[in-house]
């Protein structure tokens, strides 16, 4: 049960972010030193638990947005190699705690921080990459980008009560999800790519513009994420396919499908998300009930929606190779599922 593009038909290629990659490849190189350098401590755990998931093969897709858009304005400092990895050790730090929260035993294919050294130690690990990313923060000398990203942190933190505050609720509305994705996942996205412009001193309408391009994205990426996880693959996901119907996790795929659903579905979703009746079959089933009612589908439509507003937002800025890359982010996010 598979809904993942097809690389080998030889028609339209999936979408890259090679170019990304390539523009940021020397300011990534600086960035992964000042990871590792700041990811040290004389207490060995530290250093260990954050190695194991910072090693783990992400994208570092976040920190590359932030340089990305800060040489879109022509940027010639370190600062922006500074937030790069400030942003990185947040959304590590965010995994730490959400691996927990979530009870999670497998991300990007290795067993989580918390099956190997404990709920404990990744919460803390998790608490000091969040200090350090605010000591780096502070050393770039821009009050306004570090206003920005404290402000994401705590938004994070509240996505994160507001999540606990409707999990299992079958009754959580599709504008609930949206502010709780909003604040979990996008708030670090718009942080990433308005901290560029800010200490490239763009003017106040081009931060804007890069603040609107990240939040959109951000949701664009989660949505597609929820769909992933009963049609995708644990490359794609970088955990189990299936883990938020195991973890009884209410996501937009969810909550159509209950909505629409005849009142024996309604009764299934209650019985596999409120008493966590998660075997395969159920899983099967599951899937089976979302394609019937389109769910799948209408999330990666809404995916497409958020996309088309993060393209719009970067419509009026000027022709360049990292407006171009940041433009294929979107098409890359969203080509992950068809």
């Amino acid at each position: 049960m598979g809904v993942v593009v097809n690389l080998e038909d030889g028609k339209k290629p999936q979408a890259s972010i090679a170019e990304l990659v390539a523009l940021t490849a020397q300011d990534m190189a600086a960035v992964n030193e000042l990871i590792l350098s700041k990811a040290g401590s004389d207490v060995a755990m530290i250093p260990e638990v954050a190695n194991h998931l910072i090693s783990s093969g992400g994208k570092r897709l976040r920190p590359m947005l932030t340089l990305a858009a800060a040489k879109m304005f022509n940027y010639a400092g370190d600062g922006h190699v500074k937030l790069a990895m400030s942003v990185e050790f947040m959304h590590t730090a965010t995994l730490l705690h959400d691996d927990v929260v979530d009870e999670s035993g497998m991300r990007r294919g290795k067993k989580t921080a918390r099956m190997i050294w404990g709920n404990q130690a990744s919460v803390l690990v998790g608490d000091y990459l969040l200090g350090q990313a605010f000591r780096v923060m502070v050393e770039v000398g821009s009050l306004e980008a570090l206003d920005i990203l404290s402000n994401a942190a705590a938004v994070i933190a509240e996505g994160e009560v507001l999540q606990l505050s409707v999990s299992k609720n079958l009754e959580t509305t599709e504008d609930e999800y949206l502010e709780v994705i909003k604040a979990k996942t996008a708030a670090l996205f718009s942080a990433a790519a308005e901290v560029g412009p800010v200490i490239a001193n763009a003017s106040r309408s081009d931060r804007a513009a890069l603040r609107s391009y990240g939040t959109n994205l951000g949701l664009a990426f989660q949505l597609v994420d929820d769909a992933l996880d009963y049609g995708g693959s644990s490359k794609d996901l970088g955990k189990n396919v299936g883990d938020d119907f195991r973890e009884g996790k209410v996501t937009l795929p969810v909550i159509l499908s209950y909505r629409r659903g005849t009142e024996e579905e309604r009764a299934f979703w209650r019985e596999a998300i409120e008493t966590g009746e998660a075997s395969d079959a159920a899983l099967e089933k599951a899937f089976g009930i979302m394609k019937k009612h389109g769910a799948i589908a209408d999330t990666i439509g809404r995916a497409r929606h958020f996309g088309g507003i993060a393209r719009d937002a970067l419509a009026p800025l000027p022709s360049s190779r990292q407006k171009a890359a940041l433009l294929d982010v979107i098409d890359f996010c969203i080509s992950r599922v068809v």
